[in-house]
């Protein structure tokens, strides 16, 4: 798909014509946009594989709005107030919001996310991202085993690792990618497993998961099979036992686990909103999920793996929306809740739509030469 592409349907195509190798098909259930309208939210998600940051919205008598812009190796997002936070092959990415309450881009859009930072780190395989209440951008530095944040000089500063993590290489020793703010800091994190050899974690996909407290290490619960996104909600801890295919939620004193929902598909990303939780599915990477539990269990169902997004009620554990994803575009990693985003896009990270955006801020005092205003993008045309 190009950036202007929209192939949006309000339900699922009851037959799907045949689709070229570069083109995928998005089909979205019936009330999926009244869903959207109803809560008052956009959501954001991102796939590694394709490479795109994809923006959905509604408007006008609930039309769905889906906008993408392309980031190599697109994986984990933030979002904090106006911004959004995207971790990429080589950057951590910071778009700001150029719209004021009543502005509008291309006349529907109320949210234009314009890049304005990003931290270069180089291929460190940067996985879930996130800003403490500090300001402070920690983000899941896989390659390195460790946390970090951006540095003004080098390409990361570590802040944390896992004390059976014998020294910082880039090795992927454990496949730590996840992690959870509880108080505006990072306090808790998800591996594959405890392993301290390059690439170690690969033997133990199946019930070698961990989830571990940053403040002093301790493994929380474990026995997962590939966990990822740890989130804390309602007063719970939330994993994603990926290779499993469930929505697990977990008592954060005794560590006590209980499954909430099954998901046909590889979960990555994990947002909550008005009690319902948001997640992604991926496709198997090599056709099958040859040895990973999940393969049996959509086997036992009668289903098939899923690419897309899924909104689950947490009080049933029933999916109540969800968007499907099928042709080219197989993996996605995270996915965010935007409140209060109607219908949001993002401005690209390179050319001529992103030239020719020109904003002011408004200055702290009044300049000397009379009549000085702001340009709006909303003049502007963006693709």
């Amino acid at each position: 798909m190009d950036q202007a592409h929209q192939d949006i349907a309000g339900a699922a195509a009851t037959a799907m014509p045949a689709l070229g190798a570069d083109e995928t098909q998005i089909t979205c259930s019936r009330t999926f946009a009244s869903w959207l309208a109803q809560h008052r939210v956009g959501l954001a998600f991102s796939s590694y594989q394709s490479g795109q940051l994809f923006l959905v919205g509604q408007f006008g008598n609930e039309n769905l709005s889906f906008r993408q812009r392309n980031f190599v190796r697109a994986m984990g997002l933030h979002q904090r107030g106006d911004e959004l936070y995207l971790a990429s092959l080589n950057q951590i990415w910071r778009f700001a919001n150029v719209l004021g309450p009543d502005e509008r881009a291309n006349q529907n859009f109320d949210r234009l996310y314009v890049p304005r930072t990003a931290h270069v780190t180089g291929d460190v395989d940067a996985h879930e991202v996130a800003v403490e209440a500090s300001g402070r951008i920690v983000f899941v530095n896989t390659r390195f085993s460790c946390l970090a944040t951006v540095s003004r000089t080098h390409s990361f500063k570590p802040v944390w690792k896992p004390k059976f993590i014998s020294r910082l290489a880039a090795e992927d020793r454990c496949h730590l990618n996840g992690l959870a703010l509880e108080d505006g800091r990072v306090r808790y994190v998800t591996a594959v497993a405890g392993t301290d050899v390059v690439d170690g974690w690969r033997e133990h996909r199946v019930g070698g998961g961990l989830l571990i407290r940053v403040d002093d290490h301790e493994v929380i619960a474990r026995g997962f099979s590939m966990p990822h996104s740890p989130r804390l909600h309602g007063g719970r801890l939330w994993v994603l036992d990926s290779a499993r295919g469930y929505l697990v939620r977990i008592d954060p004193a005794t560590g006590e686990k209980e499954d909430v929902a099954f998901c046909p598909g590889f979960l990555r990303g994990l947002s909550f909103h008005a009690g319902h939780a948001v997640v992604t599915l991926s496709l198997p990477r090599h056709l099958s999920f040859t040895a990973l539990p999940i393969e049996e269990e959509i086997a036992r169902r009668g289903g098939s793996p899923w690419c897309g997004v899924q909104i689950i009620n947490l009080s049933s554990g029933d999916v109540v929306e969800w968007i499907r994803l099928d042709g080219a575009i197989r993996e996605l990693f995270d996915v965010t809740i935007l409140p209060g985003a109607l219908c949001p896009m993002a401005a690209p990270a390179s050319g001529a739509d992103l030239s020719s955006l020109l904003t002011i801020e408004a200055p702290d005092a009044p300049l000397n030469a009379p009549g000085n205003h702001s340009s709006t993008p909303a003049e502007n045309a963006i693709r």
